[in-house]
């Protein structure tokens, strides 16, 4: 376990998985705020690069978040803490998904307990669309049907230890913290946001296949590319969150993405385009268990002025340079 310490100005919180894609993203929100941010991670899907240019301005704690010694240090003098530390990636769905489990339930247990020990007053959970899987209505609200459908396809492990996540939150929540928020985030994209998901997936895929932009390629897609998510990019998702951090109310759940549903052959094909590449997809069958439609209703985020700004075009033409200058890792 490795600490860096630097005096604290402010009010003091802390961002468990505070180095993966969108805990980065809210450390340097909340440091441009004036918070004073400490973070807990190890490392297991995320690097260092991402904290690298700030890191002298951050206590960072590496240490896993099974660990209870390690959580209950982390917690020590925060008012607030973001939980955000799990196991993401679809690939570690189907590979992992004991790994998957032992984080979130582990993780879950830590973070409260260490909370509750060091009276903690607010908490903010990361939950995931992968809550409520095929849901019944779309766009889908946040008091949609909790489901796991097939306790035996691994890929449920996610949404699973998800779901458990948010019991524990409610109801352990109620007897420790003053305000208790869980937040799903749906389909969030940017630069630096990993390898393992659809866009920087399809951008690699071209990267490998393109060599002539005349020449039509064949890019490989799972399922038909009639699925649908509705992404959101990933400065658009922290004013989200800063909203919830000012305004959310204690014991509510909020989606947090946009409701500009598309189908998945449109990104392909503007990542294509940014690239200067003509394309045809290649479908193939769709993982077991993967969600056909997905786009959140985002009403009770509008209603504290949440508007999304960044469209898709403008969020890919931010998110390739980064893929095109940076070899995969």
């Amino acid at each position: 376990m490795k600490i860096a310490v630097v005096n604290f100005y402010n009010k003091r919180v802390l961002i468990t998985g505070g180095a993966g894609f969108i805990g980065s993203a809210l450390v340097r929100r909340l440091l441009k705020e004036g918070y004073v941010v400490r973070v807990l991670d190890n490392y297991l899907r995320s690097t260092e690069n991402r904290l690298q240019d700030i890191f002298q301005h951050i206590e960072f704690i590496e240490g896993d978040i099974r660990k209870y010694d390690v959580v209950s240090l982390a917690c020590r003098d925060v008012q607030t803490v973001f939980h955000l530390a799990y196991l993401n990636g679809t690939e570690f769905f189907y590979s992992k998904p004991h790994l998957v489990l032992d984080i979130a339930i582990k993780g879950m247990i830590n973070i409260l307990d260490a909370c509750h020990e060091n009276k903690v007053s607010e908490f903010y959970l990361a939950s995931s669309s992968e809550v409520y899987q095929h849901a019944n209505q779309i766009p889908t609200p946040e008091n949609a049907p909790l489901i796991v459908p097939d306790v035996f396809n691994p890929r449920f492990s996610y949404g699973g230890g998800k779901i458990a996540c948010e019991l524990m939150a409610i109801h352990s929540g109620k007897e420790i913290f003053n305000k208790c928020i869980i937040f799903r985030p749906h389909n969030v994209y940017g630069p630096n946001m990993g390898e393992e998901h659809v866009i920087p997936q399809f951008i690699r895929r071209l990267m490998k296949l393109s060599s002539d932009p005349k020449q039509d390629i064949s890019l490989p897609i799972q399922g038909t590319g009639e699925e649908t998510r509705a992404f959101i990019y990933i400065d658009d998702f922290i004013d989200g969150l800063m909203l919830l951090i000012e305004k959310g109310r204690n014991q509510e759940i909020y989606h947090i993405g946009s409701e500009n549903e598309a189908p998945i052959h449109s990104v392909a094909y503007k990542i294509a385009k940014i690239l200067k590449q003509s394309i045809h997809l290649a479908p193939s069958e769709k993982s077991r268990g993967s969600t056909p439609r997905r786009c959140p209703d985002i009403s009770k985020m509008k209603m504290m002025g949440f508007n999304p700004k960044m469209t898709m075009d403008e969020g890919l033409s931010l998110t390739l340079p980064w893929y095109l200058t940076h070899d995969e890792r």
